[in-house]
């Protein structure tokens, strides 16, 4: 097992497309759906798959099982459970014939939970980790630990709670930011302050658990990387409760094009993220925002003449990273009202026709005309503005 130490520079993916990440409103799959997008997180390289939370219905149940069947020499699988002995045993009979599986306990630990929701004392919490971490033990060999909204948990008590889980058998940590809540400065600090005060921390990974209600999520994950976890809880395209998750393309394509600020170590495969994307985008009701981050599909299109004009002499003009890398065929000149004689010019030499100076002039003019009425530019509209002589050839 990985070691949670500081100087280990290996970050570990877990994802929870197909269990927070079906949780949001649109985003259930079906039993074969999920199958399906399994096998392609295990293309993806991801390290671990929370393939679901077994005691929440039937069907979730028999999804983590077959999953935890059918993936051979892949991701760990994982599921969840609440402190409840149902839970935990029903989540280990769904990950029990997986090559590698996991156990992952959670209760809430912020005073707002404990009172509002579960309605029990801090003494109970502690009982009931203690427990149900010691049963999910003996089902696994690994059990993940979740301190349910941590970053609005009293600090003293979480220690406590996560001391109580380690000493259980629990040997990986989440401290989860369940409703977006924090800053990144503030989670780098929890994670340094717990490694500091938790025993035996050396041995334990510690994990990050970021939701994006105030739009920090890739953010606060990187922090808590820079903070001492060596695990991320995301999912594709950031699908999650309410705002949605730390998007797992989003932190990999940080740590590839910042390696200065983020130098670690993964097993994603870079190029699988827009295949990976799309899929999911087939499956779940909706897509990605046109301008979402990676794998939108404006990440890699250029409609501004001054871009247009940057990108065709020099990619690295104003694009961090290749499409290719993220697995996008190539960029796109789009071309609009905003676009110059440089990216029309190009786009009239792919199809073809080669034009003076004066010919240009008199197209471009044309142009600029149409794109003030017409929102959507296609190469037909294009051809039918050059003058007469030129598109007759």
């Amino acid at each position: 097992m990985s070691t949670g130490s500081v100087t280990n520079n290996r970050v570990l993916f877990f994802d929870t497309t197909l269990r927070d990440g079906e949780q949001s409103p649109g985003c259930t799959m079906h039993h074969a759906e999920k199958l399906r997008f399994a096998h392609q997180l295990s293309t993806l390289g991801v390290d671990i798959i929370e393939a679901g939370f077994p005691i929440a219905s039937t069907g979730d149940f028999e999804s983590v099982r077959a999953i935890s069947r059918e993936l051979k020499n892949g991701p760990r699988i994982a599921a969840l459970a609440r402190c409840r002995r149902d839970d935990v045993l029903t989540a280990g009979r769904a990950v029990e014939a997986a090559e590698k599986n996991r156990i992952h306990v959670f209760i809430a630990s912020s005073d707002l939970h404990l009172e509002a929701k579960l309605r029990i004392t801090r003494a109970q919490a502690l009982d009931q980790t203690g427990e149900m971490v010691r049963l999910a033990r003996t089902l696994s060999e690994d059990v993940e630990f979740s301190a349910e909204d941590a970053t609005r948990s009293d600090l003293e008590f979480m220690i406590q709670l996560v001391n109580v889980a380690v000493e259980a058998g629990a040997t990986t940590i989440n401290l989860p930011d369940t409703v977006g809540y924090t800053t990144p400065a503030e989670y780098k600090q929890l994670f340094e302050t717990m490694r500091a005060r938790i025993a035996n921390s050396d041995a334990l990974i510690f994990s990050t658990h970021c939701h994006d209600d105030l739009g920090m999520a890739t953010a606060n994950a990187l922090a808590g990387v820079l903070g001492g976890a060596r695990q991320v809880e995301v999912t594709i395209n950031g699908i999650g409760e309410r705002a949605g998750n730390a998007a797992l393309e989003e932190v990999a394509a940080a740590m590839m094009v910042r390696k200065d600020r983020f130098p670690f170590r993964h097993n994603i495969v870079m190029n699988q993220l827009a295949p990976t994307s799309t899929m999911l985008g087939e499956i779940v009701s909706f897509g990605v925002a046109p301008n979402k981050a990676v794998v939108g599909k404006n990440a890699f299109a250029h409609e501004s003449g001054i871009h247009q004009h940057g990108v065709l002499a020099n990619p690295l003009t104003y694009e961090i990273m290749t499409p290719e890398s993220v697995g996008v065929t190539a960029n796109s000149i789009v071309l609009g009202k905003h676009s110059g004689r440089r990216a029309l010019e190009h786009r009239l030499t792919e199809l073809g026709h080669t034009l003076t100076k004066d010919e240009l002039d008199v197209t471009y003019t044309r142009f600029t005309e149409l794109a003030d009425r017409k929102k959507a530019i296609y190469d037909q509209d294009i051809v039918a503005l050059l003058p007469q002589k030129i598109s007759a050839n």
